[in-house]
């Protein structure tokens, strides 16, 4: 494997495996993927044109750099904190095996969302792969399928409801 096949690789598995390992509800750690993506394209635009107006004499390539940090950290940051806020939500082993589909969706998904923003060489490298033209045909199979996924973990998650089947005790 080629280093660029290794580092996409790694971009879509790790964090696969960091939520199976810590068994987080990957279907909300999705949706926070998704919402770091509404945020990178709402509000990392005017992030970067604040900072770089506060920061003294920043030199363009300087500022380029810093809006692709920018847009990685407002991705990612709902994904970080879901993780930490949702560590061992998942019990039991049917329900750890289920998480793996939507686990797939968060890694994929996030590497599809990440790799654009990656420093211009890495990013460059990883576009160029044969891997990443895979990847990009089946980007719309990738996002519909893990939605689809995720809602269904989900729906199936929900609470249990019914009035005769709680014990109640004296009071």
């Amino acid at each position: 494997m080629t280093p660029p096949v290794i580092a996409l690789v790694a971009i879509v598995l790790v964090p696969v495996v960091l939520l199976m390992i810590l068994r987080v509800n990957a279907a909300l750690v999705f949706l926070s993927l998704c919402l770091g993506d509404v945020l990178v394209q709402f509000v990392a635009n005017d992030t970067t044109e604040f900072l770089t107006l506060h920061a003294n004499q920043v030199p363009q390539q300087a500022a380029t750099a810093g809006s692709e940090t920018i847009k990685i950290v407002l991705l990612l940051l709902p994904v970080v904190l879901t993780t930490i806020f949702m560590i061992r939500t998942i019990r039991g082993t049917g329900r750890l095996l289920l998480n793996l589909l939507p686990a797939a969706g968060v890694g994929l998904l996030g590497g599809l969302l990440v790799v654009p923003l990656l420093p211009a060489g890495l990013s460059h490298n990883i576009v160029d792969s044969s891997l990443w033209l895979q990847v990009q045909r089946a980007q719309d199979l990738i996002v519909g399928a893990s939605a689809l996924v995720c809602l269904l973990v989900l729906w199936l998650q929900r609470p249990k409801t019914g009035g005769s089947s709680h014990k109640h005790g004296k009071h």
